[in-house]
């Protein structure tokens, strides 16, 4: 199974792991400070790679925002 990338489903996936609303998911807030921990992230980067994404664990993990996720994603 595919995800569709986009800024609401980011969103969702990653506030599903912390256990929150996607709307309590500031987009500039530092998501390891939220709760985000190395193994979630494994996770989401194996998901948006097999959706297409072209993505690395350290790259997001260098900039843990929702924004700047989002930047990368989207190939910004």
């Amino acid at each position: 199974m595919t995800h569709q990338l986009s800024r609401a489903g980011i969103r969702a996936e990653v506030a599903e792991l912390l256990y929150l609303a996607p709307d309590e998911v500031p987009p500039g807030e530092n998501l390891f400070a939220l709760g985000l921990d190395s193994v979630g992230l494994i996770g989401l980067v194996e998901r948006w790679r097999a959706a297409g994404a072209r993505v690395s664990f350290v790259e997001l993990a260098e900039r843990p925002t929702l924004a700047e996720w989002w930047e990368l994603l989207a190939g910004g």
